[in-house]
């Protein structure tokens, strides 16, 4: 992993991080909109799937080695714990809670990479910008989405949003996990790419038990799917899938993970800045705060990790001048 950190491109870096941050901000959008002609296990099953299939294809077509058998298992178990627990639990939850709520609990996946992150705990741990930089991203979020918690709060829960809310404490746990597993697991060797698709197909092959068990396929019709859905679907699948993940399956091998885990943090100040152009939704005060908070929670993960790269640039350069 040392090696790629050095030679990764600043430019791709940071164009990787854009794709991350602004596609994946708008996908709660789009989720919601392709749930209103695809059932959440159809909807996980034929998004990953064919995002799987068409990104193999495209490393079959460069000549890239496919079938390597550790890796497909190294793949498949970061692909089922991410996009199959983690994402799947998104979008199954998003037909009963607000998505205000959702991007709280999903916001807490950055404070689970520096908890389960155990080869980096004494650098993290010990870095007070990281740590209070993770907590105070949490209170933006909380800040952004305070008005919508409090409506939510304020109305009885039926039984599905209890357990909607139970299991988005798990999501974002299996979301790192999986995340951490890809990082430390992955040959730096192998072709990210070809990793990806296979943690995409994993994903798509695990949402199939689900939608026969919620007798998903009885009633549906695919002719009836509304242009919308499709359009939404087609969306998740091109720019959701094949573009961000696999920006950020790479942004794993070349990045620290508690840089990268920044994306749940800046997702919904994207989400919200959509919404508002998109939308009639108008921002307040309180949301603004919120938005501040949350970038500067971002600077302040990544101050010593900037701070670090400078040191290590001036060194080298000095070190080059004495010579």
């Amino acid at each position: 992993m040392a090696n790629l950190n050095k030679t990764a491109s600043p430019l791709l870096v940071y164009l990787a991080f854009a794709t991350v941050y602004v596609v994946w901000g708008s996908t709660y959008f789009f989720i919601q909109k392709a749930l209103a002609g695809f059932p959440p296990f159809i909807l996980g099953t034929f998004r990953f799937l064919v995002a799987g299939a068409l990104l193999m294809a495209w490393c079959r077509f460069r000549g890239e080695q496919i079938f390597d058998r550790k890796n497909i298992k190294y793949a498949a178990i970061s692909g089922f714990l991410m996009l199959g627990v983690g994402n799947g639990i998104v979008i199954w939850v998003e037909q009963f809670i607000p998505s205000g709520l959702v991007a709280i609990m999903v916001a807490s996946a950055a404070i689970w990479f520096v908890i389960l992150d155990k080869p980096k705990w004494k650098e993290n741990l010990s870095s007070k910008s990281t740590i209070a930089g993770l907590i105070i991203g949490f209170i933006g979020v909380i800040l952004l989405f305070g008005e919508q918690i409090m409506r939510s709060l304020n109305t009885s829960q039926s039984d599905m949003q209890i357990l909607g809310m139970a299991l988005l404490m798990i999501g974002p746990i299996a979301w790192a996990g999986g995340s951490l597993f890809s990082k430390y697991k992955s040959d730096p060797q192998s072709s990210v790419a070809v990793n990806t698709a296979w943690q995409m197909l994993a994903a798509g092959i695990a949402f199939i038990p689900g939608s026969f068990l919620t007798s998903e396929f009885k009633g549906f019709h695919w002719e009836n799917i509304p242009l919308d859905a499709w359009l939404s679907i087609g969306y998740l699948i091109i720019f959701g899938s094949i573009a961000a993940f696999s920006a950020y399956v790479w942004l794993l091998s070349v990045r620290p993970a508690t840089q990268v885990s920044t994306y749940a943090y800046v997702n919904p100040v994207v989400a919200v800045l959509l919404s508002v152009c998109f939308t009639n939704e108008k921002v307040t005060l309180i949301q603004i705060l919120g938005l501040i908070v949350i970038l500067a929670s971002v600077l302040l993960i990544n101050l010593v990790k900037y701070r670090n790269a400078t040191k290590a640039t001036s060194s080298a350069a000095e070190l080059q001048v004495s010579k």
